[in-house]
């Protein structure tokens, strides 16, 4: 069979060939040899930029390659600039891989990678991938994500799809009428995985369960399916595990970097060590020992066109005990930093404790598909769910309640049922959301 997915990235100027060697060869170094090149990698990285990259010297006026902790920690939006002022010397608009963030962060922009970085990526994702028999240039994806409404966008997915053996399902239309199209679609042309954004499949499954129907005897050639980009909630998974038929792997990325970690077999979180330095920092920018929660921190170490050193995502986690230098587990995703809410008390609270108490409550009661939750103001927040029928007075006052015993009395929730949720222009779903400190 053709490689016809390595074909377009070899086309497209991205050496893919050469990524997948490269790759091997780290993941074929002993734990000394590794250490030794992580070291080299951190600082080769850092001095590139500050001798090649005019926003990195001034951005890191003080740093030292060989001296980690001069090196400053930076944040999206010391990122947020016209992307051809963050280039280093040499590269041109020809010359890289440029993309946007989708904005669920609060801080969307535009970022680029050389092409070797952007083919090291792919290489990494098809290692990964691999692990469970997945192969780009032959096996059949179910995409779930956005695509764009502009012609240029639009074709340029749909012939991405049609080389990478991908059958992309519309996530904006999440009606039942639009599922029973789903499966008719998934029983025509048998796709070996899904892959996509995490909401839409747990509606999905919903579906199957409502009409009794595991995917796996409509679709017997799936093997596996791989949620991306939102957050998936253990009881979301169980679900569509039951309803699939197959296993859910777990991944955790950013477009800006990489695959930054991948359920491995034995069902650990494994982060991208090779082509990611991964720090987990306190609120002082030091690192925390395996085990404690921080900030997660991440440096590119292929990406020579722009700099992302010592990058705060704006994410927090924890590394297991049991990580290494070479295999980090990454042992709990604890949610973005900016959705935090700050209630009358001064407390603060991880927005999606919100949505892990109004779920909890919520998928008791099926006819509510799916829901997100807003803080309007300190003390008041809303929560919008799609719903064949409205909560009753008696959920209603459940939900307030249970909010109310883990968080702090006096709060104040309204509901809003509408037919469709909002989603962001990629399609994903944004559970929760502040308005308190919105950033423009």
């Amino acid at each position: 069979m053709l490689n016809l997915f390595n074909l377009a990235l070899k086309l497209n100027g991205y050496p893919i060939g050469k990524a997948r060697q490269v790759l091997k060869n780290i993941q074929n170094k002993n734990e000394s040899d590794f250490k030794a090149y992580v070291e080299a990698k951190k600082q080769d990285i850092v001095a590139f930029h500050l001798t090649r990259n005019a926003f990195y010297k001034s951005f890191a006026k003080n740093a030292n390659p060989l001296a980690w902790d001069t090196v400053p920690v930076m944040t999206k939006s010391d990122l947020q600039h016209p992307p051809d002022t963050l280039w280093s010397d040499g590269f041109s608009k020809q010359k890289v891989y440029i993309d946007k963030t989708s904005g669920a962060s609060g801080h969307p922009f535009t970022f680029s990678k050389d092409k070797f970085c952007h083919a090291m990526t792919w290489a990494v994702i098809q290692d990964r991938f691999g692990w469970y028999d997945i192969d780009f240039n032959a096996s059949r994806q179910a995409r779930l994500y956005g695509i764009p409404l502009d012609a240029q966008g639009y074709f340029k997915e749909k012939f991405k799809d049609m080389m990478s053996h991908r059958t992309r399902f519309n996530v904006f239309d999440l009606r039942d009428a639009a599922f029973e199209d789903w499966l008719r679609v998934f029983r025509n042309k048998q796709p070996d995985y899904i892959n996509g954004y995490t909401s839409p499949m747990v509606l999905f499954a919903k579906y199957l369960q409502q009409k009794n129907i595991v995917l796996k005897t409509e679709c017997p050639s799936l093997k596996v399916c791989i949620p991306t980009s939102e957050m998936l909630f253990k009881e979301d998974r169980t679900l569509m595990e039951k309803q699939f038929g197959v296993p859910v792997i777990n991944e955790y990325g950013a477009s800006e970097l990489d695959l930054i970690a991948f359920e491995n077999p034995e069902g650990q979180w494994q982060v991208t060590s090779e082509t990611l330095y991964v720090e987990i920092l306190d609120e002082h920018d030091q690192v925390v020992p395996y085990g404690e929660a921080g900030r997660l921190v991440i440096t590119a170490l292929y990406n020579k066109a722009q700099p992302f050193i010592r990058y705060d995502i704006g994410d927090e986690g924890i590394l297991s005990r049991q990580s290494t230098l070479k295999i980090p587990i990454l042992e709990k995703l604890t949610g973005r930093t900016n959705d935090i809410a700050v209630l009358p008390s001064g407390k603060k609270a991880a927005g999606l404790t919100f949505y892990y108490i109004t779920k909890r409550i919520i998928d008791k009661d099926c006819t509510v598909k799916e829901f997100v939750v807003e803080q309007l103001t300190p003390d008041t927040f809303k929560i919008i769910y799609v719903s064949s029928e409205a909560l009753s007075k008696n959920d209603r006052t459940r939900i307030t309640a249970e909010m109310e015993t883990y968080l702090e009395k006096g709060l104040r929730i309204n509901f809003e049922r509408q037919d469709q949720l909002v989603r962001l222009k990629s399609g994903k779903l944004k559970q929760f959301r502040s308005y308190l400190n919105t950033n423009p």
